[in-house]
């Protein structure tokens, strides 16, 4: 059976890679808006169930889809999208300085077979994310290299110079967008062979 990822995040392409697993890349297609009244928690589970389904329902042959999503939360439970411009990455940055923020990620799983009904499993990682003091010198430094732009916080736990993680309580391959750890717990579940996990 096949492996495919549902994502074109080559974050999570790195991250699957390293379980020494061979897979496939194909993109959603879905309206990831969240809905009027959605709680933060039910949107980042739904888009992964629906993104796992989208890919699922163009594929001609048995498969097992990987679908992720992941959001961050700030102290005051307001989700931190990806920025707009450079005075929305300077705004967040700053609010995210010296506190802490959680990052979820919504896993799916979703096993098509030909002749029976689709098996899905759906889980949902925690980390809670505390932030060093960085001066409004690095953060203009880091603005300029660009790397804020495509990622939600406007940040990246692993970017060497900026370094802006003090600390995390849970899954650092959370924070960079699929945590391993319950992704290789989902892969047994289902029953993938153990001698294609590293």
């Amino acid at each position: 059976m096949t492996l495919i990822l549902a994502s074109s995040s080559p974050r999570r392409r790195e991250l699957l890679s390293s379980l020494g697993l061979e897979f496939t890349i194909v993109k959603p297609d879905i309206d990831e808006s969240q809905r009027p009244g959605e709680a933060p928690l039910h949107y980042v589970r739904r888009l992964s169930q629906e993104k796992a389904a989208n890919v699922a329902a163009r594929l001609s042959t048995p498969a097992a889809v990987l679908a992720a999503d992941t959001l961050g939360l700030d102290e005051a439970g307001e989700i931190l999208g990806k920025p707009v411009d450079p005075d929305d990455a300077r705004q967040m940055l700053r609010r995210l300085r010296g506190r802490v923020h959680q990052v979820y990620t919504a896993i799916t799983l979703r096993v098509q077979q030909a002749e029976t009904s689709p098996q899905q499993i759906t889980s949902l990682a925690r980390t809670d994310v505390y932030m060093r003091h960085y001066s409004d010198a690095e953060i203009e430094a880091y603005i300029e290299t660009g790397d804020p732009f495509d990622k939600a916080g406007s940040y990246a736990i692993q970017h060497k110079d900026f370094h802006p993680v003090e600390r995390i309580e849970g899954s650092y391959t959370n924070v960079v967008g699929l945590p391993l750890e319950i992704l290789q717990a989902m892969l047994a579940e289902i029953g993938w062979p153990h001698n294609r996990l590293r």
